[in-house]
């Protein structure tokens, strides 16, 4: 059951990642960037999850979570850093019809995928699958945001909500980036 749900978090993730990040470049778009890059972040845990079932495997949980979560805080500077100079320079994103789609997909998956993998969590006692079930969930939360705030600016075009967006997305990725170094996960299993 680990391996088909990492398999499906492994392909949506892929997906999402690449869609989101094509859509941030494209339309100039910090929040979508702060999303593609949280996108990332969950593809690698889902393969750490993953590789953790394989016994042969050499990466260890706290090895992968240590470099997760450096990972997360050099993601939350790169999107900090656009964000502020997006803001300053007066960027205005661009509608992003790809962006708004798979945020709008990824608030049906996500939500879904968190659930399927704690219930497994608490039933296989595996806390590796708890924590990512906890990255699932914080990744609906960020595409409730990055849906509003993409929408917002295609209605009204308001130049500074989306890197304000991104600004907002950045304690997430912090707090996630410290439980990653700390080797944290929920207290759900």
């Amino acid at each position: 059951m680990i391996a088909w749900l990492q398999g499906i978090t492994l392909v949506w993730m892929l997906v999402e990642c690449a869609v989101s990040l094509y859509g941030a470049i494209s339309a100039h778009s910090p929040a979508l960037l702060a999303f593609g890059a949280d996108s990332f972040v969950e593809l690698l845990s889902a393969t750490v999850v993953l590789l953790a079932i394989v016994p042969s495997f050499p990466l260890t949980k706290d090895r992968a979570a240590r470099l997760a979560g450096i990972l997360l805080f050099v993601l939350a500077g790169v999107v900090a850093l656009v964000a502020i100079l997006s803001l300053l320079y007066r960027v205005k994103a661009e509608t992003s019809c790809s962006g708004i789609v798979i945020t709008l997909l990824a608030l049906a998956v996500m939500p879904t995928l968190a659930w399927a993998k704690r219930r497994t969590a608490r039933r296989t006692n595996n806390r590796a699958l708890a924590a990512d079930a906890v990255q699932s969930a914080t990744c609906a939360y960020l595409a409730a945001i990055t849906v509003v705030v993409l929408a917002i600016n295609a209605v009204w075009h308001v130049h500074w909500v989306d890197s304000a967006a991104a600004i907002l997305a950045l304690p997430i990725l912090i707090v996630e980036g410290r439980r990653a170094l700390r080797g944290e996960s929920c207290g759900c299993c």
